[in-house]
């Protein structure tokens, strides 16, 4: 009998794997709904991104048509706009996360041609404004997802182009942190808690990992794509997939990685979505609970008009909070 030394973040791996290999044959995907709530938003919100404030206990969400903020609190009560229409110069909402009293929002100007791109960094116990950082060049910009380090390191993705950005901040700017042909198109990223990795997903080669000191694709193109948000959790990454061809593929997924959080090493359906054609976006997670408007309606909405395409289809916009504990 010979024994194999194994550490603990190795095995955790191996569970998870049997559990994707147990599920895979049976109908139910094991996390709990812990709520559904109706937001009480006008229907032509169109939310895209969305960020947890846990000392306020609200919910941020921000709009594509209207290039505003708004707030409600994790019971569905005390609805506020946070940042108005257009205020701070801020523009059709992206992604959106808060890292200690500041929400990070990205924006964009619709529709794509002479496109303007923005970070804006608010106070969200003051509601004043800290800084704002805009992208107006002759290249198209598309600054879709962020991503924050545990050392306040700033990595944003870029929908039309090969590029990541960073926050400079010993010169206060937005700039290239790493471009590659391989992650053209990239749209969610996450960050490993050790500051040591990024994961983007990517269009063209799926779901890459870039080992940040090098700057080196680590892992090799595969076929995890169509995911819109990402984020890691527990020594795995969870995605919103919405853009596989077919559409009952689309859902919440993890992608389960090894002990050095280096390769993905299976994957699994955790939410199946209530309609084929419901169109989530990103999501946060806070307290082990993901949370994500399940359609955001972005199908019915004219992005190089600005336009509604069928107001009669428009719908109140449900938050649901996913249970994540019990891996």
């Amino acid at each position: 009998l010979r024994l194999i030394s194994i550490n603990s973040e190795d095995l955790k791996s191996f569970v998870l794997i049997l559990l994707v290999i147990a599920q895979s044959s049976s109908n139910a995907l094991g996390q709990e709904v812990v709520d559904i709530l109706e937001l009480p938003f006008e229907k032509h919100l169109f939310p895209e991104g969305i960020a947890i404030d846990p000392i306020s206990e609200r919910t941020f969400l921000n709009s594509l048509k209207h290039n505003k903020i708004v707030s409600i609190g994790f019971d569905g009560k005390n609805a506020v706009e946070t940042v108005s229409s257009n205020e701070h110069g801020y523009l059709s909402g992206f992604g959106m996360t808060v890292k200690g009293d500041t929400l990070y929002a990205l924006g964009n100007s619709l529709p794509k041609e002479n496109n303007k791109s923005i970070l804006l960094l608010l106070d969200i116990r003051s509601n004043q404004l800290i800084k704002s950082y805009t992208l107006d060049g002759p290249d198209f910009i598309y600054l879709n997802d962020i991503a924050i380090g545990t050392n306040g390191n700033v990595y944003i993705t870029d929908s039309e182009s090969a590029n990541i950005y960073t926050l400079n901040r010993s010169i206060d700017t937005l700039e290239v942190f790493y471009s590659h042909e391989e992650i053209k198109h990239s749209n969610g990223i996450a960050i490993s808690p050790d500051n040591t990795l990024l994961y983007l997903a990517s269009y063209t080669s799926g779901l890459r990992i870039l080992d940040i000191s090098t700057k080196t694709l680590i892992n090799l193109p595969n076929d995890h794509k169509g995911i819109d948000g990402l984020k890691f959790y527990d020594n795995s990454l969870i995605g919103i997939v919405n853009a596989r061809r077919d559409s009952d593929e689309n859902g919440v997924y993890q992608f389960v990685l090894n002990g050095q959080r280096s390769k993905i090493t299976a994957e699994r359906k955790i939410y199946r979505l209530r309609r084929k054609d419901d169109i989530p976006t990103t999501f946060a997670i806070h307290d082990n609970l993901l949370f994500f408007v399940e359609d955001s309606q972005i199908d019915n909405f004219n992005q190089d008009s600005n336009e509604i395409i069928d107001t009669t289809k428009l719908e109140p916009y449900r938050l649901v909070k996913l249970n994540l504990s019990g891996f």
